[in-house]
Parts: structure tokens; C-alpha cells; sequence
């Protein structure tokens, strides 16, 4: 008897599980159906998010580069699916090579980018690097698995929250990095991988009131009007380019929160 073969289906990622469209709708790429994430399927991932911020925001500077250098272990694991997935092998050891150095920054963000300032008064004055919250993330076209891991990791390695929108040519690689996520030690919702059409899921997500940050550097459509939506919230709107690498990405999604204390109490 001849044995047929179990097809994979490829699903969304919220909230640590891999549900379905809630909508049932699926979307043709990569020669695959792929979940197509509807507008409730992207308040739930920014429900989880929301839900999962505390306890990443507060494990210490050196958890999180654990749990970021893990992700790298599982992404080395998985290195042949996730290369069948992308451009190939170069992209997949450039997007681990990205989580390793973002995971070796996490306990040094505070020295770097906070800090002493000198004052001119009987005052100590500290600047102290804080999350900005959760943090809305739209994934370039390409490279599709090196382009989304250099989006989220900067948002991820701070202690933001993250609800990433994958690339909608080539969403397979997301899909793949998803299963990676999901045995990384990420407290469940952390981060959240949407597939489907960015154009139908941006405004939901510049508009929604619980995102406090959006990078738009791989949305490929208009951005005035998700700028205007997005500044009826307060949101800070990020773009940058697709291979930055630097200290200062992380920056982006943080708050430097500036503390007086006086001298001798």
C-alpha cells in the first residue's frame, strides 16, 4: 500500500500556538495555502502581546539574551528547513548571525544608551533605558527569513512585545521561523507572526490602541495616512532600513526615561 505523505499546513503564530485564520481565508505563495490573518486575528495577536509584556519586560537584561541566543540554537537546528524556505544558506547563517549579536547586547543596553549625567546641583541624574511596549512590525518582501529576524529582534531584545506582519510574497519562511519561536523559551506571546495581506492589516494596527510603537520599514504600500492614524494614538512610527544592524535599532523602540535623586538622602 502506497503511503501518502502529511502535508504541512501553514498556520499563524499568536500567543505561543499556531491557530488558523479565525476567518478561514487562506492566501496562495510560495506554491502553498497560507493562513490569511483577518483584522480579529490581529487583536488577538496584540492581546497576547499586551498579556505577555510584563514577564518579558521583566526578566533581567541577561535572561532575554539567553532566551534571544536559544533562538539562535533553534534556528541553527532547523537550518535546512529554513533555507528551503528563503534564498538559501547565506541568508539563513546571516539571519542567526543577527540573533546572536542582538542576544549579546541585551545585558549591555543600559550602559550604553543610559547612564550618569553630570548636573549642575547636589543631585545624582540617571538615564534608564525602558520598553516602549508592544511593538507592531512589518516585515520586508525580501530577504524574507534575514529581513523579518533583523525587524523583531531589535524590538524583542529591549523587552518590547512583538506583533510581526510576515512577507506577504514570501510568508513560508516566517512559518518555519515560527516553529523555531516556539521552542525558543519565549514566555507564550512575546512575539506573534501574522501572514496575509499587509495593505488589509496596517490600519487596524496603526489605529489600535494598545500598540505603542509601529516599524514600517518593510511596508512596500502608502504610509501618510497609517502616520496619520498612527499620531491619533501617540504611536511612535519607526523606519529604518531592512540590513541595519546597530545599538541605535534597538534604541527605537525604547524610552529613556531620565530619574533626580538628591545627594546624601
Amino acid at each position: 500500500m502506497t503511503r501518502l505523505s502529511v502535508k504541512k499546513t501553514y498556520k499563524l503564530y499568536v500567543g505561543g500556538a499556531f491557530p488558523r485564520s479565525e476567518s478561514g481565508r487562506t492566501f496562495e505563495a510560495d506554491g502553498h495555502n497560507i493562513a490569511r490573518a483577518s483584522r480579529k486575528d490581529a487583536r488577538d495577536a496584540v492581546r497576547a502581546a499586551r498579556a505577555a509584556f510584563p514577564g518579558w519586560a521583566g526578566m533581567t537584561a541577561y535572561n532575554r539574551g539567553q532566551v534571544l541566543y536559544r533562538l539562535a540554537e533553534m534556528m541553527e537546528a532547523r537550518a535546512g528547513d529554513l533555507e528551503d524556505a528563503c534564498t538559501g544558506r547565506a541568508e539563513v547563517e546571516a539571519a542567526i548571525d543577527c540573533a546572536v549579536w542582538y542576544a549579546g547586547w541585551a545585558d549591555k543596553l543600559a550602559q550604553v544608551l543610559g547612564g550618569a549625567n553630570p548636573v549642575a546641583g547636589p543631585y545624582f541624574d540617571f538615564t534608564i533605558p525602558e520598553p516602549t511596549g508592544v511593538v507592531a512590525v512589518f516585515a520586508p518582501a525580501e530577504p524574507p527569513l534575514l529581513g523579518l529576524v533583523s525587524r523583531v529582534l531589535p524590538a524583542l531584545v529591549g523587552g518590547n512585545a512583538v506583533v510581526a506582519v510576515a512577507s506577504e510574497a514570501h510568508p513560508v519562511a516566517s512559518v518555519e521561523l515560527s516553529e523555531a519561536l516556539a521552542t525558543s523559551d519565549f514566555p507564550p506571546g512575546t512575539i506573534n507572526v501574522l501572514t496575509g495581506f499587509a495593505d488589509e492589516l496596517a490600519p487596524w494596527l496603526a489605529g489600535h490602541m494598545d500598540v505603542n510603537a509601529i516599524d514600517l520599514t518593510g511596508f512596500d504600500g502608502a504610509t501618510a495616512e497609517l502616520e496619520r492614524t498612527a499620531a491619533e494614538n501617540v504611536k511612535r512610527v519607526v523606519r529604518s532600513r531592512v540590513d541595519a544592524q546597530s545599538p541605535w535599532e534597538i534604541e527605537a523602540f525604547l524610552e529613556l526615561k531620565t530619574v533626580w535623586h538628591p545627594i546624601g538622602l
